[in-house]
């Protein structure tokens, strides 16, 4: 398994066994959040290759392997997450991400026969700086979104989103170029 996106065989033992690691270590992390409100990011940072500085991430959160995930400053990650990092999944920095979304760098093999004897490749996923995504957004494989852009609820993700923009949609287009305020509001 590697994230060259070639095909590999997604029921492998060493494969298998990393997920397995991964699996116990969200449960763990899971119910310290649920258990004692408490954001045990020590768990996540044993688990991913990167976690920066306030990171919330809510519970339920669910990832396949955890190695491939690195995530930037100031993130807030809301309930029931799940990530499929058979491949890079980068989160920049000051990323709002909505419950019950999921990113997915994986994908099983298009030929029938091929994805019977398990076979399944992987792409990169990346969210830019200041990207903030709805409820029930899903985000497929190779795709990246653009700083500052805002994915709407229930939206599904298959091509790049550029930055600056708002999208929404199934599959997802681009509704229009983000409004800039000239007097940003800043809290007291």
């Amino acid at each position: 398994m590697t994230n060259s996106g070639e095909m590999y065989d997604d029921n492998a033992k060493e494969v298998a066994a990393i997920r397995t690691q991964a699996l116990a270590m969200c449960r763990k992390y899971n119910h310290k959040v649920n258990t004692d409100n408490e954001y045990d990011m020590s768990i996540l940072k044993e688990l991913f290759l990167h976690v920066g500085e306030n990171v919330y991430i809510e519970s339920n959160f669910r990832c396949e392997f955890g190695f491939n995930i690195s995530i930037g400053n100031d993130v807030y990650i809301n309930h029931d997450m799940i990530i499929l990092d058979c491949n890079e999944v980068t989160i920049g920095n000051d990323v709002y991400i909505g419950p019950r979304a999921g990113l997915y760098a994986a994908n099983h093999a298009e030929d029938p026969f091929e994805r019977v004897e398990k076979g399944v490749y992987s792409k990169p996923i990346s969210l830019q700086d200041r990207v903030w995504l709805g409820g029930d957004v899903k985000i497929t494989q190779g795709v990246t979104i653009g700083e500052n852009s805002i994915i709407g609820a229930g939206s599904v993700v298959t091509k790049d989103i550029p930055p600056n923009v708002i999208a929404a949609g199934n599959p997802c287009r681009v509704i229009r170029p983000i409004q800039f305020s000239e007097n940003r509001w800043k809290r007291e």
